[in-house]
């Protein structure tokens, strides 16, 4: 399939793929919605396939790179789902402990995306961990559109249980340092905000990509106002990275920048003009190649200060 990029589609039409990305619709109503860019004998569903991921642009790191030692690992979660397993990559030639990244998927679950981001963690010399939120529903399926209805399943409360134990396995790990980050992706982008507070000066570093805020079913802190409650948790300095043209999202930054300033977290944010929701990830026409790579650089520059 021909490559696309963002520029070979209408905002509107992007606009409408992030509605159904993110559940506000389904695809027959996204189908729907897309008919009247169809034109030149291009079909709706046409459409639909060239904006979903293709995983065969997203290997930047080989599976079998030499650089690199991969593996599969399970999690005990009590309090969660039971168990998260997930992606584990150490580089190969490490002497010594190794600061931790724990990377946290999109709502699709562990895809190869995600398994990439890891390795390339694991190629700037850190140990990542990136665990499958859908391992108490068979795990990622290969699919992400099947991979949605069964996020749609998991309970919300556990997945995030389930994260928590997954960081504090990398945490306590006897081949780690006990400085660990965090970096997530749009879902994963709201579960480091809130991880974040959650784990307080157990975490080094936060850094979300067009992640949601701490969610407002939090813990009423009497002093501040509910939504903003645990963001008083967050001790480890964040590394927020934002789209422009992501509306959905950042239309809560200026009530979130705040509660941050009220409870002095230190925090840096970056604001990508012209790029869209999903712009780091490179299997989908959304991919902005520029904004990508200067945010993954600023993202390993701020591990690199907060975690060796």
């Amino acid at each position: 399939m021909e490559r696309k990029t963002a520029q070979d589609f209408p905002q509107e039409l992007l606009n409408l793929f992030d509605r159904y990305v993110h559940g506000d619709i389904d695809r027959r109503e996204f189908l729907d919605g897309a008919k009247k860019f169809a034109a030149g004998g291009l079909t709706a569903t046409a459409i639909w396939e060239s904006l979903r991921p293709n995983y065969a642009w997203a290997e930047q790191v080989p599976k079998d790179d030499i650089r690199i030692k991969t593996e599969y690992a399970t999690v005990s979660s009590p309090e969660g789902n039971g168990s998260i397993r997930g992606y584990l990559v150490r580089p190969a030639t490490a002497s010594g402990k190794l600061p931790g990244v724990l990377v946290v998927h999109e709502n699709r679950g562990l895809n190869p995306y995600i398994e990439d981001v890891a390795r390339r963690l694991g190629t700037a010399n850190f140990m990542a961990f990136a665990p499958d939120g859908l391992t108490s529903v068979g795990g990622y399926p290969g699919d992400d559109e099947k991979g949605a209805k069964l996020f749609g399943q998991v309970d919300r409360k556990k997945m995030s249980q389930d994260f928590l134990a997954a960081a504090y396995w990398l945490k306590e790990r006897a081949d780690c340092t006990g400085k660990i980050g965090l970096v997530g992706f749009c879902f994963g982008g709201g579960v480091s905000n809130t991880l974040a507070a959650r784990m307080g000066p157990d975490l080094a570093a936060a850094v979300p990509f067009y992640g949601a805020p701490i969610s407002t079913a939090s813990a009423v802190d009497a002093n501040f106002p509910d939504r903003w409650a645990l963001t008083a948790g967050i001790k480890a300095p964040l590394l927020l990275h934002y789209a422009s043209l992501d509306t959905r999202i950042n239309a809560a930054w200026p009530d979130y920048e705040e509660a941050l300033k009220l409870n002095h977290v230190t925090y840096t944010m970056h604001m990508y003009e012209g790029a869209n929701h999903g712009f780091h990830n490179d299997t989908t026409p959304r991919y902005d190649e520029a904004a990508a790579k200067l945010a993954w650089q600023r993202t390993l520059d701020f591990f690199n200060k907060y975690l060796r």
